[in-house]
């Protein structure tokens, strides 16, 4: 028998959370299937949203020819762009489309010779600062770009900082000095990640780029979009104690017990992508029913408060997060964010379903 811990895809949760995505915002949606598909599996999930995507977007050329060569035939737009020669010449034999956000990559597609023109995708530094060009230079890059036999279409976008913090003024201040700086240019523009899609309607233009919306994590503090879990991450209960009052649990005798306790061992731990910095009484999911982490999280195993749930033992299933729990849930309890903990999932049994 194999050890019991898993991550389950819900591809038909995937393409409904793509449609979500792509009603609330009213324009064409380019699938953010980078980092494996936020931990999910880029091809499965590429294969999945393939007759209902517009088209796909990536963190490097690799990830786009990896799809390509898996039959995926939709624009796949390379977020991080070109960082040499090849990535130019890579998308060029495979028709990808390549952000330019610095003099360097305008330089790289003026030395390469094109079978087809590559479309480009402008990057603005609207307020982020971490990468684009400054408004007061956009408009002599996008001229540059003009000339280039090597580029194609160029769209021109920006990315938010703080689009998934409803009551800060930076998004609006970043939408302001986009629409100031490229009012003179023509294309199609592209400005909402997930949380700008939900919660900045202003921003909606003709393309946008749905990423953790897309795996069922809300990204608004006040969630209100119709999104469903993608992954189910699950285990089972493998061992069972009794612990009498003033007993300690697992490393470093953290969690203390103030009342006669039963303890479960659940096949799951940090080297399966369960964080190790959840706190005791971090919600978990037995049985269908809701309990608590006890203890510090280890490598291979987390135990946890069986004490009122009498029926549960060896076999029970376990959910980590999934449909009853909100991956958001375990990432505020481990101070992070649920990009992390998807993309961190390693290890455990992939399984995926879809209606037919």
């Amino acid at each position: 028998m194999s050890r019991p811990a898993f991550a389950h895809i819900d591809l038909d949760a995937l393409r409904h959370n793509y449609r979500v995505a792509r009603s609330r915002h009213g324009g064409k949606a380019l699938a953010v299937v980078k980092a494996n598909g936020y931990g999910h599996g880029a091809i499965r999930c590429a294969h999945a949203l393939a007759p209902v995507a517009d088209g796909f977007a990536v963190a490097i050329t690799e990830e786009a020819v990896a799809l390509r060569e898996a039959g995926i035939e939709q624009p796949i737009l390379v977020l991080e762009g070109a960082f040499g020669a090849d990535d130019v010449t890579l998308a060029d034999q495979h028709r990808l489309w390549l952000v330019v956000h610095q003099d360097e990559q305008i330089d790289m597609l003026r030395a390469h010779t094109p079978r087809h023109p590559i479309p480009v995708w402008l990057k603005m530094d609207s307020g982020m600062h971490r990468a684009g060009f400054f408004p007061h230079a956009y408009a002599d890059a996008f001229a540059r770009l003009q000339t280039l036999p090597s580029a194609g279409p160029v769209t021109l976008m920006t990315h938010f900082a703080r689009a998934d913090e409803p009551d800060a003024d930076t998004t609006r201040v970043q939408l302001a000095s986009f629409e100031a700086a490229t009012a003179a240019l023509p294309g199609e523009r592209s400005l909402c990640n997930s949380g700008a899609i939900l919660g900045w309607p202003a921003a909606h233009r003709q393309w946008c780029r749905p990423g953790i919306m897309m795996y069922g994590a809300d990204p608004m503090p006040t969630p209100d979009a119709d999104l469903k879990a993608v992954m189910t991450l699950g285990s089972a209960i493998i061992g069972v104690r009794e612990l009498g009052v003033g007993e300690p649990v697992g490393y470093g005798g953290r969690f203390i017990t103030g009342r006669p306790t039963r303890v479960g061992l659940v096949a799951m731990g940090y080297a399966d992508g369960y964080p190790r910095t959840v706190p005791d009484g971090t919600p978990i999911i037995v049985g269908g029913q809701r309990t608590r982490v006890i203890g510090r999280v280890s490598m291979d195993m987390m135990t946890v408060d069986l004490t009122d749930l009498p029926e549960a033992g060896l076999g029970t299933p376990v959910e980590c997060w999934g449909p009853h729990l909100n991956v958001n849930v375990v990432a505020q309890a481990a101070g992070t964010i649920a990009y992390e903990l998807l993309c961190n999932v390693k290890r455990v049994a992939f399984s995926d379903t879809a209606s037919r």
